[in-house]
């Protein structure tokens, strides 16, 4: 039996949400916490069976991320997931940058949050695509040699690995992206795998935060052009 927590302080999303996990993940059960003291009190107790806990950012003892951070330090190797109404984008990558296993905005539809839970219950990174895909509402100030840089290692994908780095910034699964690009997914995790080493990074979502930093289709269309 799949167990899950989730530690948000409104008692009528618990019940929507164990009303939708009862639902869509019938072999499950699902605790309840109000605060983070409570959820880590009871994560605590019950690490060794404990599947995810969903985790809200806004807790009476906890604001932001700094309940994940709190979590991560005293339970490493729980798998944490934020379930949020906040939707900036540079904190749902900074989230994943802090260990979280997804982040999954309050206004996802039902299927959706199934379908994002399941992702994570089978060990995949879970990135909302509607959060993705929107444009920073602050952009950086472009760097002339931070672009040239990457440039550079960008140089080194072929012109697929890029279709699969544009993608995967824009938050696609393994399996969307072999959907949308009709390949295997195991020939996308293969392209993955090469796009970090050739990027130079340890995860998807330092690919992500590099790609950001970029116009992809832009660049793609260039390269295209040269």
């Amino acid at each position: 039996m799949t167990t899950l927590m989730v530690a948000d302080d409104h008692p009528l999303f618990r019940e929507a949400i164990a009303a939708v996990i009862a639902a869509g993940l019938p072999e499950s059960r699902l605790l309840e916490a109000d605060s983070l003291a409570q959820a880590m009190q009871q994560a605590e107790r019950l690490e060794a069976d404990l599947d995810l806990l969903l985790l809200d950012l806004n807790l009476p003892d906890a604001e932001g991320l700094d309940g994940l951070c709190r979590l991560r330090e005293v339970l490493p190797g729980l798998p944490v997931a934020i379930l949020s109404a906040e939707q900036d984008r540079r904190t749902v990558l900074e989230a994943i940058e802090l260990g979280a296993v997804g982040y999954i905005p309050k206004s996802t539809p039902r299927e959706d949050l199934l379908a994002a839970l399941e992702r994570i219950l089978e060990g995949d990174l879970y990135l909302p695509p509607q959060v993705m895909r929107r444009p920073p509402a602050t952009p950086p100030p472009a760097d002339r040699s931070l672009s040239a840089t990457l440039e550079t290692r960008l140089a080194r994908l072929t012109d697929k690995q890029l279709e699969v780095l544009e993608r995967l910034h824009r938050g696609d699964s393994n399996k969307g992206i072999a959907r949308e690009l009709d390949i295997a997914e195991t020939t996308v995790k293969t392209h993955v795998s090469a796009i970090l080493r050739r990027l130079g990074v340890k995860s998807r979502v330092q690919a992500v935060l590099l790609a950001g930093q970029l116009d992809l289709a832009a660049y793609r269309a260039e390269r295209r052009g040269r």
